[in-house]
Order: C-alpha cells, then structure tokens, then sequence
C-alpha cells in the first residue's frame, strides 16, 4: 500500500466491510479486463495489478528537459504553450532528471521477468502529469523514441495530479514541482523534488544505483530536532543512550522495503553478485558516536542496505561521484546543492524539522 509510513511490504489495519467491498470489486474489474486481454495476443508486457505492482510516479517535467517549454507557458500562457507543443510534437524531448532512473527500472523490471515470467510484483512507471491532454502525443513519441515503457498515463488539464496517486496506489513520486511533492507529502505519499545534475557523469545501464540520506528520509527526524533544537553533544548522547530503540520509519522507508523485497528475488536465483539493485545509506552521522543506531534500526527493520558509508559531517557530493547513485535522496537542500555541483541527480524530500530551519533561513 502507498503511504509516507509504509511501503508495499507493510503492515495495514484491517479494512472495514466497505473497503472490503470495494476491494471485492476492484479484483473482479481486474479479472474482467484480464479475461478480454488474455485473448490478444502482444509481445509486449503488460503493466502489472497496482495492488502488486511498484508504483513509481513520475511527472513530465522529471522525465523529460521541459525547461523552454516551461518558460513558453510562464511568459506566454497556457494557449501558447499548447500550441508550441503540438507544433514540435514530433521533436523527441531530451532526457530529464528521472530519465536515467526510469531506465534502470525497468532493466530491473527485464530482469524479473526473466526469472519470474508469471510474477506481477515489478516496477509500474506511471506518467502522471497537469499537462493538458493536447500535448499528450509528443510526450508519447518521445517515450517511444527512447522504448520506454510507460502504459499508463494521467493527465490532468492543469489541475493538481495528487489526487490520483492514491488511486494509482503510488509508491514513490517524482516530480520537478516542489509545491506538488509537498503536497504529496502532507498526503502521506513518499515524494520527492527532482534536481538535474550540473555535469554529465555515465550511469549504470546494467544496476540500478539508489543512494539514501538517512534521518527524515529513511528514519523519522526525531534525532535531527535534538540536534538542531539542542546541539551537537546532546545529539550523540541521546544516540547513545537509546541505541537499542529503533528510530521511527521516515518517508523513504517503503521505498528501501520495496527494492529489498526484489533483491530477495534475485538471491532466491542465485543471483545475488549479479543482482541488478544496489542500495546506498549515505548520512552525515558519524559511526562511532551515532552509528549503531542506524544499523540497529535497520536490521529491526529487517532490511539489508549493501553499502553504508558514516561521513561524520563531510560533504556528501565527493562520495557520491564515487557511487554514482541514478537518484539520491536527501532532505536539506544543502546536501542537494552539493550532489548536484559535482553530478549526481538529487532529489529533494520536503519532510522534517529541516523545512522549517531553510523556509526561515
């Protein structure tokens, strides 16, 4: 299920006899439109069950260069913007920010179907935009110029498209509209603010690279409002004192359950050193006054994280040239900024004690 608190592998109250009803109902449209699909014949994937499936949110302007487009729409309006559109609707959009991400989505979805040709639990990309429906066909061409496969599409017509994640059951959303993902957010829905890098570095064609900031991003910001509300030293004495309590599940914590469960796959084929999914903890903590807690969490959590690296308050953009992380999700724009001076696509989770300190700032 989506939510800022869960990922598709957690825990749910249980549903009340309306919901159930309504789930009966879902799962019987579901084998309706199976039974008619079943009898076409395609090459082609279809999209996996929303209630299996990974979805991953993603808005126009994340996946695709929409910058003169958005300035057209900023200076002229909505009716010239249309119309530029539909006037280079066969003018292929350049890569944007979510682009090398979406990518290695679905080399993971290629490679799940592979080994589990039958299996529905795999990465769904939701196309899920305000844009106008009349600029639908240039966004379509291109997606086929790059043999993306994004089935399904919600197009919005200039209204606010948050409604729709719950709808689509989202997992993660992505969009370059930071108003949008804070109101994801406040909706319970992980999110994120996407930012392209300022160099072009090589990404993983073979691996998908996720790299993750760790308190208010993966954990609550419990520990980051004593650091910030009390200092420092009271910080790693808090740390100490409490490093047997697991911290509470942040924004990004479903997000990590969900990769974690398809690497499981992969290691249930002996696929493990060959396994196309690679995560990252990358936090400012240092290891020897504050690290145990983070591991401890984790390991509560039943989660495995491949590489966790402590940089005890140094930069985090020369580590991350290093691992070349196709997203890297942070929530101080600070840690953003500096990702993507030296190339790394960050992305941005409004959510923590750390808004309200740069909103001031």
């Amino acid at each position: 299920a989506p939510g800022i608190m869960s990922g598709s592998g957690s825990e749910a109250t249980q549903p009340s006899d309306a919901e159930e009803i309504r789930l009966q109902e879902a799962e019987q449209d579901w084998a309706a439109a199976k039974a008619f699909y079943d009898n076409l014949v395609s090459k082609r994937p279809r999209p996996p069950k929303p209630q299996h499936a990974i979805t991953v949110a993603v808005s126009s302007r994340a996946l695709f260069d929409l910058v003169e487009e958005r300035r057209i729409y900023e200076e002229q309006g909505v009716e010239k913007y249309v119309e530029y559109q539909q006037e280079n609707e066969n003018v292929t959009l350049k890569p944007g920010p979510a682009f090398y991400f979406v990518k290695a989505l679905e080399h993971v979805n290629a490679r799940l179907l592979e080994l589990y040709p039958d299996d529905e639990e795999r990465f769904d990309i939701v196309l899920m935009t305000n844009n106008h429906a009349q600029v639908g066909v240039r966004l379509i061409n291109s997606i086929n110029h790059y043999g993306l496969t994004i089935e399904r599409f919600c197009m919005t017509g200039g209204k606010s498209p948050i409604g729709y994640l719950t709808a689509y059951l989202t997992n993660l959303y992505l969009s370059a509209d930071s108003e949008k993902v804070q109101e994801a957010i406040e909706a319970g829905i992980a999110s994120a603010t996407m930012f392209t890098a300022n160099r072009d570095v090589p990404y993983s064609d073979t691996q998908l690279r996720v790299a993750f900031d760790g308190d208010a991003v993966l954990f609550s910001d419990e520990s980051e409002q004593i650091v910030k509300e009390q200092g420092l030293d009271r910080f790693f004495e808090h740390e100490q004192l409490n490093e047997n309590k697991p911290l509470a599940q942040g924004p990004l914590k479903g997000f990590l359950e969900d990769l974690g469960k398809l690497q499981k796959k992969f290691y249930a084929k002996n696929e493990r050193l060959n396994c196309p999914i690679r995560t990252f903890l990358v936090t400012a903590r240092s290891a020897a006054s504050s690290g145990a807690r983070v591991l401890k969490t984790l390991r509560s959590w039943g989660l495995e994280i491949d590489e966790a690296l402590f940089l005890a308050g140094a930069p985090k953009g020369p580590i991350l040239v290093k691992i070349r992380p196709h997203i890297f999700f942070d929530d101080q724009m600070f840690h953003v900024e500096g990702a993507q001076k030296l190339g790394t696509i960050a992305a941005h989770v409004p959510y923590g004690i750390a808004q309200k300190y740069q909103k001031s700032a």
